[in-house]
């Protein structure tokens, strides 16, 4: 199992690949494609590292869906009433 730098599992669980190969070729000093082959190698054997929330951070929302469906039954209510009276 590889252990990688903190800030680049910190850029993978922010969903940031491409950042956590950059920091791992900084502080490493190898090529891109050996850096990037790491990430990719790392993330195979931890697959749940992907998308985390760092501590203390929060976790998106889905308020946006339920937006759409209470406009949705809105305009649904309004358009029966339009077509009642």
């Amino acid at each position: 199992m590889a252990t990688l730098p903190f800030e680049v599992t910190e850029a993978l669980r922010r969903g940031n690949k491409i950042q956590a190969v950059r920091l791992l070729r900084e502080s490493s000093g190898g090529g891109l494609k050996e850096s990037k082959d790491t990430v990719e190698k790392f993330l195979r054997e931890h697959p749940e590292i992907m998308n985390q929330n760092s501590p203390g951070q929060v976790p998106p929302s889905k308020t946006w869906v339920w937006l759409i469906a209470v406009l949705a039954a809105a305009a649904a209510v309004g358009y029966y009433i339009a077509s009642v009276a």
